[in-house]
Formats: C-alpha cells, sequence, structure tokens
C-alpha cells in the first residue's frame, strides 16, 4: 500500500495547527481570565501531567489489539467535545477539571499516530521528517494569524478557534487508512528487558531534561514578551520564526541523516539548547538575539525530536513501536513537562524569569553531559541503518 502522504500530513497540520494556538497563547488566555502566575504553572502541570498516564494506557491498548487508529479517533473525538467546556467555565476548580479530562485524550493522540506513520513509512523512516514538517507549517499558520487577531479581539476569542481546529484534527483521523506492521515475528525482547539497558534509560533521562527546560518557555513565554512590552504580533512572529526555522531543518534532515550519525545531531542540539535558554533569559531587551534564540528552535526542537523519533524506533522495533512512542510522550513530555511546569510557576515571581532560564539552561547542559557518555556509544546509527 502507498504512502497517504497528505492525509498524514494533513493530521499533522491540524494537531500542531491547534498548538500553535494553545501552546503562545493559553498562558496569556489563563491571566486574562484573572489567574496568577502560580495558577497558570499548576494548570500546565496539569494539562502535561496526564502525558505521563494516558499515552502509557492508550499504547497498551493500541499494541494489544492493532486497532490505533480507532483509538486515535475516539481519543480526537472526545477531546473536542471536553475542550468545548472552556466556553463556559472560568472558575479554577472547573478549569482544572476540563484540563484534566481533555488532556487525557488529547495526550493520547499523537504518540499513536507517530507510530502509525512509521508503520505506513516502513523501510522508508528518513521519509518522516517530510511529513512532520506540515505540523511545522500549521503551527505557524496558526501562531501568526492568532497574533493578529488578538491584538484586535478578545482573549476570549482563543476558545473558539482552538475548538474548530480540535475538530478538524478528528476529521483528517476519520480520512487516514489504518496501518499494519510489516513483521508477524514475536518481539525477540520484552519491554522490560529494552527499557533496562543504559543506553535506552539515558535516553529517556536526556529527554525529561529536555522538557524540564523547555517547559517555562511553553508556559510564560508569551507572558515574558508581553512583561517585556512586545505586542501579540510580535510575539507571534517570534514563535512563527522559531517554528520556520524547525521547517527548514525538516527540509534538510534526509540529507543530515546521512552525513552525520544520530549521536552527532543530538549532541550539537543540546549545545545549541543550552546557549538559547541564557540568550532568552539574560537578553530580553534586544529583539535581534531573541530572533537568534528562535532560530535555535530548529536545534532544540526539531533536531532533537526527529532523532528521539528514529531512536524509539530502532530500540523498540514493530512489536514495540506504539508503547515505545508512549513511553517517550509520557516520560519526556509528561514527567519532565510536569516538573518544568511546576517549578517555572514558583519560581517565576519569587526569583524571577533570570533564574528560570538559567535552570533550563542548566538542565540542558546536564543532558549533554549524560548523551556524551551514554546514548549513541553502542552503535553511532546513521539513516542507512533507518532503512
Amino acid at each position: 500500500m502507498s504512502v497517504p502522504y497528505w492525509r498524514l500530513s494533513g493530521f499533522y497540520f491540524f494537531y500542531f495547527a491547534t498548538l500553535g494556538c494553545f501552546v503562545p497563547y493559553w498562558s496569556l488566555y489563563l491571566k486574562g481570565i484573572g489567574f496568577n502566575p502560580v495558577e497558570i504553572g499548576e494548570l500546565s502541570a496539569l494539562l502535561v501531567g496526564t502525558k505521563i498516564i494516558a499515552p502509557l494506557l492508550w499504547g497498551w491498548i493500541a499494541d494489544h489489539t492493532g486497532k490505533s487508529l480507532r483509538i486515535i479517533r475516539l481519543a480526537a473525538f472526545f477531546a473536542a467535545v471536553l475542550f468545548a467546556g472552556f466556553l463556559y467555565v472560568h472558575d479554577y476548580l472547573w478549569v482544572a477539571v476540563i484540563t484534566i479530562s481533555f488532556s487525557f485524550f488529547w495526550n493520547a493522540v499523537l504518540p499513536q499516530f507517530e507510530a502509525v506513520t512509521l508503520f505506513h513509512l516502513k523501510k522508508e523512516a528518513h521519509r518522516y521528517s517530510q511529513i512532520r514538517l506540515w505540523g511545522s507549517v500549521g503551527f505557524i499558520v496558526t501562531v501568526l494569524g492568532m497574533g493578529l487577531i488578538l491584538d484586535k479581539l478578545p482573549v476570549a476569542t482563543l476558545p473558539v478557534a482552538i475548538v474548530v481546529l480540535l475538530v478538524l484534527n478528528w476529521w483528517v483521523t476519520l480520512i487516514t487508512p489504518e496501518a499494519k506492521s510489516v513483521s508477524h515475528r514475536s518481539a525477540s525482547l520484552g519491554m522490560l528487558q529494552i527499557i533496562k539497558r543504559p543506553e535506552v534509560l539515558a535516553f529517556f533521562v536526556v529527554n525529561i531534561l529536555l522538557q524540564v527546560a523547555h517547559a517555562p518557555y511553553y508556559v510564560f513565554y508569551s507572558i515574558y514578551l508581553k512583561q517585556n512590552h512586545y505586542s501579540a504580533t510580535v510575539t507571534g512572529l517570534l514563535w512563527a520564526l522559531g517554528v520556520l526555522a524547525e521547517i527548514v531543518l525538516f527540509l534538510y534532515m534526509r540529507r543530515l541523516l546521512k552525513r552525520f550519525s544520530l549521536r552527532a545531531i543530538l549532541l550539537f542540539s543540546l549545545v545549541l539548547a543550552t546557549g538559547r535558554w541564557l540568550i532568552i533569559g539574560w537578553c530580553p531587551d534586544y529583539l535581534g538575539l531573541l530572533i537568534f534564540a528562535q532560530l535555535l528552535h530548529a536545534a532544540t526542537f526539531g533536531g532533537v525530536h526527529v532523532v528521539a523519533i528514529h531512536l524509539v524506533h530502532l530500540y523498540f522495533g514493530d512489536q514495540h513501536q506504539g508503547k515505545g512512542q508512549a513511553l517517550y510522550s509520557s516520560l519526556s513530555f509528561g514527567v519532565g513537562g510536569v516538573l518544568g511546569s511546576l517549578y517555572s510557576g514558583y519560581y517565576w515571581e519569587s526569583l524571577g524569569s533570570r533564574f528560570v532560564y538559567s535552570v533550563a539552561a542548566l538542565c540542558c547542559g546536564l543532558a549533554l553531559v549524560i548523551t556524551y557518555i551514554w546514548v549513541g556509544r553502542e552503535n553511532s546509527q546513521k539513516s542507512t541503518a533507518l532503512g
């Protein structure tokens, strides 16, 4: 069966278009309806906290039933329905309840679709970045569009736009065909045996630290820019610039994978990530440096994510792919996201943004050391190893 390129790409477009509305502006929305930084940090932690459990649960079900897309469609539908509750509630308790309910389904969608995409690609896993880049395009479209809208309309417009995008995302899952693993052999290693390997453990620790570092960016970057007197339009442009750089990387990623090992790309990305958070934290008054820092998003998110998807594919194989992608999401975006959201929320006002972003840089520096010692030393995988 040929690869359904546009349907797979369409999912990523609408999924990340939703994030383009949500990630840069949700903290502004929460602030606009009366929540303080600690409450915003707590709600952000709840949002990503379900990633610790939900992807693992749904991944286990998907791998044991072989019905990945049916699960994705169900989760995408309930995510849209539950998010609509934000149109009607504004007190902390109910916002927290809806956040947990919505995110339990929403956080199940992407890891399973990553597995579906890799199953469709079969031995052409190097084409992943060519499909994933459409997610970055969707992010740019909405982050720019929403920035312009919020300069003219109240922030209450935001939940309406997100509901529409969630419905479109669900619709794309309905027209995407199911994919099956090409291998029918029993898994040579069990999940626990794979996870216990030192390189795999180190890989997960590195990605947890990376998401701890990214959390204050996702949660507070827009508020940070507003505090430093940047408009919503400029904020949207800066967010979009980072993702545009990511798209350029995706376009050239296939060539990079042929020339450099996954280990080398990861190490270089971690060096750039350390510098990025120091620039953002210490140089908010210099727009030129903020622009440069956003260009580094190509490496700090794009490069790291592509490497991670390929490593999970290599580590866990076809038989454990759904659970492997879910575990990656649960530990990195789940555990890392919760820790990062909580520490940035609690210390944003008391110790300041400079401290918060310095801790982010420190986390990336530690991840760099761990990667250098453990990750990728057993074999230096290049794209040839990815089929």
